[in-house]
């Protein structure tokens, strides 16, 4: 046998990759509408002023304690299951929001944004799906183009709150919603269409075998590096990009610019995963999370020089560079450091760790 009879054939990964980047792109589109749209829509519907960011909020704080019960329910029937739970959320999600606009019911548009936090959890998971039957070469790589999907939803986001803002007179925002519950319904075909492995299955009577205990793999430095590291880099993009188009109106721009800052920001976040696999197969992970690490502090650091059109777009495009090498990087490191029979845990408590700062942040947006 030659040396390359034993090379990894990627084929059923590389068509799983493109389904799951074109869900990032379509369905990813209603988080941007989401960002750009729900703290204005609380600064019309809320009482008090502090919980215009409420309705982000609660996408966060639903999707830090659904992604563990996601991530279990993948690990027993499957990938496609939770896709599917997370459109569904999505979709209903979408449609109360703008049913809430047109009744002028705040907390109703609170309970419609915490609907899309399952969608927002089990949409986590496309990166590590992506890995599921790709060869430990691919695997960055994999990643990278998954979340480079999110740049179709950079562009989508931002032009469907344009284009439907008005689009139900006298209810602003409504019909960007509405919009958004049909993008969902489109991602229902997407993710019927993916190729993935079934768990596999266990004898009757015979327990699960879920690898090492937590308490072990906890103790293990890598894991606790990448959790970290995911940690920081999503909650310091949130807290920014939360308060961003509310900071820009505030301001005295338009909606229209806090639009545009909120869609250079999203292209900053995946535009770079064309590269971010590349690099980190030259560079190594821990190089490219550092680079992250401190893209962020250049972002907060712009922020604070200034409240022109310039810092706020130089400081969310820093923002999503960071965003990207950060936690790309830390998925990466993190993939690489379980086994497959532990993975539904390991990525269930890695993304509840992670939404559940990104939640503290959102939280506190807001106020600050």
């Amino acid at each position: 046998m030659t040396e390359t009879a034993f090379a990894p054939d990627d084929r059923r990964a590389k068509r799983n990759v493109v389904l799951l980047a074109a869900a990032q792109g379509i369905m990813g589109a209603q988080l941007p509408i989401a960002f750009i749209s729900a703290g204005l829509v609380g600064t019309i519907l809320a009482e008090n002023p502090l919980l215009a960011t409420l309705p982000i909020s609660l996408i966060v704080l639903v999707t830090a304690f659904a992604a563990p019960a996601i991530s279990m329910l993948m690990a027993r029937v499957g990938r496609k299951p939770g896709f599917m739970l997370g459109v569904l959320g999505g979709a209903v999600g979408t449609a109360l929001s703008a049913y809430a606009i047109y009744i002028g019911s705040f907390w109703l548009f609170c309970f419609g944004h915490a609907l899309m936090g399952l969608y927002m959890g089990a949409q986590g998971f496309y990166r590590f799906a992506a890995t599921d039957l790709a060869s430990a070469e691919y695997r960055p790589k994999a990643i990278s183009w998954v979340l480079a999907g999110g740049l179709a939803s950079a562009v989508i986001g931002p032009q469907v709150v344009k284009l439907f803002d008005d689009a139900i007179v006298g209810y602003q925002f409504a019909g960007g919603y509405a919009a958004a519950a049909c993008l969902n319904v489109l991602g229902i075909f997407i993710i019927a269409m993916l190729d993935l492995p079934p768990p596999k299955p266990t004898a009757r009577g015979v327990k699960r075998d879920t690898g090492r205990p937590m308490a072990r793999i906890l103790r293990q430095p890598t894991i606790i590096t990448a959790m970290i590291c995911a940690m920081v880099s999503y909650a310091l993009m949130n807290l920014m990009m939360t308060s961003a188009p509310l900071a820009v109106v505030g301001c005295g721009f338009t909606s229209d610019i806090a639009s545009d800052v909120v869609s250079f920001h999203v292209i900053a976040m995946f535009a770079p995963s064309f590269f971010t696999g590349h690099l980190i197969a030259r560079f190594g992970v821990e190089k490219i999370i550092a680079a992250g690490l401190a893209i962020l502090l250049l972002a907060g650091l712009l922020a604070l020089e200034g409240v022109q059109p310039f810092n706020f777009f130089g400081a969310l495009i820093l923002l999503g560079l960071g965003w990207n090498f950060g936690f790309i990087g830390a998925t990466a490191l993190l993939a690489s450091a379980h086994s497959p029979e532990e993975r539904g845990k390991v990525q269930g408590l890695n993304d509840f760790l992670v939404f559940g700062l990104v939640a503290v942040a959102s939280f506190s947006s807001g106020g600050l």
